[in-house]
């Protein structure tokens, strides 16, 4: 078999293998990763910048002995960056940034031996579950074109489901790690917060809400490569204890007999699709049949959680307008960007300093009364999306409500009082997508999607939708997730499902 045809059946963890061995050499690896990237980029669309180049001279000249030397790897176009790589974010208000030197994260990831091989295409400013920025086009589902891949980490995921690389860069602020790993079939960890660096271009990120790591095709990638890249950087506005053991060592070992709640009860008031709801009791029935202990459980939420998570989100994206324009030296301009984020730049000015504060200190009060719940049980299990990924474009608003929206943009601050009940329908339909992930990124615990069920097949998607499970951990406690996700993965392994692509 040429390695071509091999290349994508290996994880990161089994090609850093062979190049150890000198079975292939680290310029083969990235032959093979840009042919396959060309070869499915027409139908995925989701790769931003390319840096193919620059990665071919890496690959001949001396790599980092880390973990995964000689391994091809994709940035997500979001928060960490590397040097030399033009900056959009999803959108036009970075005017294609280039910066002089890598963040910490990106340094790390280049001594762990991994090889860039360019960014990949987030929706506008990150913002959206979905990856459908106007001003580079959506990505694209491999395992049904017509769908999205999930947002914010569209472009990596999809490209990781269609085997170009073994894994790949990702973010999370209100679950753009587990979303895309969701729609693709992809396990992705979000780490506890502050568990690997954000500087030095960003002290935290949305309010600390948000944390990078990567979305890969196997338990062991995601582990070894939390192990390279894990602690906090010079200058972190918080730090972490470190785990006992290596998170790489939580894979061989058991996890033990685990209390397990299950909810399938969404913090707010959205159906869940029956696929979804099956997901759930499946990996339910597999954790029972594992020996642990397995009971319906749902920790109580404030019914305006939702609100303060909006608030904080809001002006978050108000201070990245304010921060591109500081970098970039240019004001933006409302016809350069879509309409919902100049809506939620104007939104996250018209709040005060003290709605701000006061939301802060809401959703921090309200992650002290959820903590007690993760005395009772080890981890929570919970399906990761409310719906399998949706068709492109099903998010965006149509009729009166788009209507509403753009006249509201143009009229400005004063046009927000007038958008009313189309903001909302804007936000429970956002939210009725993706209910169950933005809790645990203001909690700041450990989440992951674990890819354990396809819905049937369909002539659009002949191999069926893939369909996560959310799994949270007490915080700081990953090895646990990673030992019980290693566990499902040895019972339910999804490694030999490929997309139709």
């Amino acid at each position: 078999m040429s390695l071509g045809q091999a290349y994508g059946q290996h994880d990161a963890t089994g090609l850093a293998e062979l190049v150890a061995r000198r079975e292939v050499s680290p310029a083969e690896l990235v032959d093979s990763a840009i042919a396959r990237i060309e070869a499915v980029e027409p139908a995925l669309d989701g790769i931003v910048e390319r840096a193919f180049d620059c990665a071919r001279k890496a690959a001949k000249e001396p790599l980092p002995d880390g973990p995964f030397a000689g391994v091809p790897f994709l940035l997500k176009d979001n928060m960490n960056v590397a040097a030399g790589i033009p900056y959009h974010n999803g959108s036009a208000i970075w005017r294609g940034w280039t910066p002089d030197r890598d963040s910490e994260l990106v340094a790390r990831f280049r001594r762990a031996g991994l090889i860039l091989l360019g960014s990949t295409k987030v929706p506008e400013l990150s913002l959206m579950p979905v990856t459908e920025p106007k001003t580079f086009g959506p990505a694209h589902n491999p395992w049904d074109g017509s769908r999205t891949p999930g947002g914010s980490s569209g472009g990596s995921a999809a490209h990781v489901a269609a085997r170009s690389v073994p894994m790949a860069h990702a973010t999370d602020g209100g679950g753009s790690i587990r979303i895309p790993a969701s729609c693709c079939g992809l396990f992705g960890l979000k780490p506890s917060r502050g568990r690997t660096p954000n500087g030095p271009y960003i002290g935290e990120g949305w309010h600390g809400a948000s944390i990078a790591h990567a979305v890969t095709r196997s338990v062991r990638d995601s582990a070894r490569l939390l192990d390279a890249v894990a602690g906090p950087d010079a200058g972190a506005p918080y730090g972490i204890a470190p785990p006992e053991t290596s998170f790489a060592a939580a894979l061989d070992r058991p996890p033990g007999r685990l209390r397990i709640a299950v909810s399938s009860k969404p913090p707010v008031d959205v159906p869940v699709h029956p696929d979804c709801m099956r997901a759930l009791d499946q990996a339910a029935r597999l954790c029972a049949e594992l020996g642990h202990e397995v009971e319906e459980a749902t920790p109580d939420l404030h019914p305006d959680f939702l609100k303060w998570f909006m608030t904080v989100f809001f002006a978050a994206v108000a201070q990245e307008f304010a921060m591109a324009e500081a970098q970039t030296g240019t004001k933006a301009r409302r016809q350069e960007v879509e309409t919902a984020t100049w809506l939620a730049r104007l939104l996250g000015r018209s709040f005060s300093a003290e709605d701000l504060s006061l939301a802060i200190e809401r959703l921090h009060r309200q992650s002290r009364l959820i903590a007690p719940f993760f005395e009772r049980y080890d981890v929570l299990l919970t399906p990761t999306l409310a719906q399998p990924p949706l068709s492109r474009g099903a998010l965006k608003p149509a009729g009166a409500e788009a209507f509403a929206q753009e006249m509201a943009a143009v009229l400005g601050m004063g046009g927000l009082a007038k958008l009313g009940p189309f903001l909302d329908q804007a936000v429970i339909r956002a939210f009725g997508f993706i209910p169950y992930t933005p809790v645990w990124n203001v909690t700041g615990q450990p989440a992951a999607s674990i890819p354990l069920h396809w819905a049937a097949p369909t002539p659009a998607a002949p191999a069926g939708l893939p369909i996560g499970v959310q799994a949270v951990g007490r915080f700081g406690e990953e090895t646990t997730l990673i030992s019980l996700a290693a566990q499902l993965e040895q019972a339910c392994p999804w490694a030999d499902r490929h997309p139709p692509l």
